[in-house]
């Protein structure tokens, strides 16, 4: 099968194209005939060798954390699921992912696919759509009627996480460049904040229960967004390379989201995306062989949008 795998850590041109053995699965495990993988801005760090500590990878590896694909074979003991399933699923971070044509995933990871979108569009939805709900509902507890800021909320894990906290009855906050406020605003914000032009501290005017922060922004803005959370609220921050603030006199809590597999919740997701409420969108679909072109977008700043990654047979 075609595989794009790296041998070594560095540069975009690390990636190579190439046959690799058909992988078989053991027990527990599912193979899945890739109909699509996704970029994460986490594949390039781990590519770079910047995650070696946290995401402990062997080499050759095949990234690709995200699938959307038809079950193929069953390991020993698999139960629920069926060779031609439609499925969906984030797989292990320190695994062999899906930029290939076959992958094998542990059965507990998987869920049906949504049938509103196509099959491969489906992989833009499983790691950013789960980090928007563990933000919000497992870390901030976000209830309704809450006040949420959501700063960097044009990305991918943005949109999710505006339209569920609409969904969910929360009043929000969105800060965004011009390229996305027109999109966050159809996400469902109730304000955007174009951080381009204005301190996001200063635009705010009445306290937040939440601050969710998606954006690289520098230690000392980060922490003039706590000021804004009443006391008894919460940051949430999903840059973990920096520390979430906090402040104990107000009993502001800081807490760094590191995204967890969750079939239960994807399977939420995928449910909401199939009642319309919750839109799964993608900005571009490249060829698997063209992959290491993403992520030299990405390392130059020039890749925005979803992007997902389809196999030859998709």
């Amino acid at each position: 099968m075609k595989a794009v795998r790296f041998h070594e850590y560095g540069d975009p041109d690390v990636l190579r194209y190439e046959d690799v053995e058909q992988p078989v699965p053991g027990a527990g495990q599912v193979r899945v005939r890739v109909a699509a993988t996704s970029f994460n801005s986490v594949d390039g760090n781990i590519r770079g060798g910047f995650m070696q500590g946290p995401i402990p990878v062997t080499l050759p590896h095949t990234p690709g954390l995200d699938v959307a694909g038809t079950v193929d074979a069953l390991g020993e003991g698999v139960d629920g699921i069926e060779v031609g399933d439609e499925v969906v699923g984030f797989l292990p971070m320190t695994g062999v992912g899906a930029a290939a044509e076959y992958v094998l995933a542990p059965a507990e990871v998987l869920t049906a696919a949504p049938k509103s979108v196509p099959l491969p569009d489906a992989a833009a939805l499983p790691l950013v759509g789960l980090t928007a709900w563990q933000a919000l509902f497992d870390h901030a507890k976000l209830t309704s009627g809450q006040r949420v800021l959501i700063n960097g909320a044009g990305g991918a894990v943005g949109g999710y996480a505006v339209q569920l906290a609409k969904n969910a009855g929360a009043y929000v906050i969105a800060t965004a460049g011009p390229r996305s406020s027109e999109q966050v605003t159809a996400w469902g914000a109730d304000e955007v904040i174009d951080h381009t032009t204005t301190e996001v501290a200063a635009a705010v005017s009445e306290p937040v229960d939440v601050v969710l922060n998606l954006a690289p922004v520098d230690p000392e803005r980060l922490a003039a967004l706590v000021a804004l959370i009443r006391p008894g609220g919460v940051l949430v921050n999903t840059t973990v390379w920096m520390p979430a603030p906090s402040d104990e006199e107000r009993d502001v809590r800081g807490i760094d989201l590191f995204v967890r597999s969750d079939a239960d919740q994807l399977s939420r997701l995928v449910a909401l995306a199939d009642s319309g409420e919750l839109r799964v969108d993608v900005a571009q679909r490249v060829p698997l062989a063209e992959l290491p072109a993403v992520h030299a977008q990405a390392a130059a700043g020039t890749l925005h949008g979803k992007v997902v990654i389809v196999t030859p047979a998709a």
